[in-house]
């Protein structure tokens, strides 16, 4: 027979442990929970001949458990520690994006259950009981360090979004305090090319000399950062985007968050069935 004791006061963890080794789909183990003065000595039995396997089984509960019920204060500890800088509302939204990208990021997912598992595996297999509050806390430096980049990840997403947020408030800021310099622009766009028109339906020469890209940000598109400099020298009355590959993309969102009220969406009317019947006959 192989028992291990788990040893913790932490209610949260006994809850789970309960709640978990009652769907433990594995036969002839048993629990038994007993409280002590400053610990509770949780203990699973098992009674058949197959220990490797339930070890390992062990293992990936307790992988799990420290996923579940332990990862969000780790991540803010982490969050707090080395960007304590930040509002307590700017450290929520890094903690969002620590979930975002584990979430996005396969490998993130199946490498800390890895790490976490391999660590207990290892330890039960020569160990019958766990402090379970110092082992996580002490003994998962390698899943410590791999929250860390998570977090250090998070936090550069953070910065671009607010310098991102920044440098819209910037633009919007400019056009609502200069006169308008022409009624209306049509910018028709797809994957492939950017042509900026005038009322008249002229086109207008895109600058690409650095020298005349006085709004150029940090934040690049490549050769659409001409385009919106030529768009905000000309401060349109009204912003007519025509899309030819339907396609609303980062650059086109940009636009429409800087002039706002100003763009109008189009897919459909003279000008987008032109481009499209060009595009068509040239493929």
């Amino acid at each position: 027979m192989k028992s291990i004791a788990l040893k913790t006061n932490n209610s949260q963890t006994i809850d789970y442990l309960q709640n978990e080794l009652l769907n433990f789909n594995m036969d002839n183990v048993y629990f038994t929970s007993k409280q002590f003065k400053h610990y509770n000595n949780f203990i699973i039995h098992y009674k058949g001949n197959n220990e490797a396997v339930f070890i390992n089984k062990v293992a990936s509960l307790l992988s799990f458990l420290v996923i579940y019920e332990f990862e969000e204060d780790f991540l803010k500890n982490s969050i707090y520690k080395n960007y304590f800088y930040f509002s307590s509302h700017e450290r929520e939204i890094i903690l969002s994006n620590c979930y975002d990208i584990m979430v996005d990021s396969k490998d993130y997912l199946k490498n800390k259950y890895n790490i976490l598992f391999s660590i207990f595996k290892s330890y039960l297999i020569n160990n019958n009981k766990i402090f379970l509050n110092g082992f996580i806390n002490f003994r998962l430096q390698q899943y410590h360090d791999l929250l860390d980049s998570v977090v250090n990840e998070a936090v550069n997403s953070f910065i671009i979004e607010k310098e991102y947020q920044e440098f819209i408030s910037m633009l919007k800021l400019y056009i609502n305090s200069q006169n308008c310099n022409s009624s209306e622009i049509h910018v028709v766009y797809s994957n492939d090319f950017t042509l900026i028109l005038d009322e008249n339906k002229n086109i207008i020469e895109n600058s690409n000399k650095m020298l005349n890209a006085k709004f150029l940000s940090d934040i690049t598109f490549s050769t659409n950062d001409y385009t919106l400099n030529t768009l905000l020298n000309e401060l349109p009355e009204k912003l007519y985007i025509h899309l030819i590959n339907n396609t609303i993309d980062e650059f086109i969102r940009t636009l429409t968050l800087i002039f706002d009220k100003r763009v109008v969406i189009c897919n459909d009317c003279n000008i987008c069935n032109l481009y499209k019947k060009n595009i068509l006959s040239k493929k």
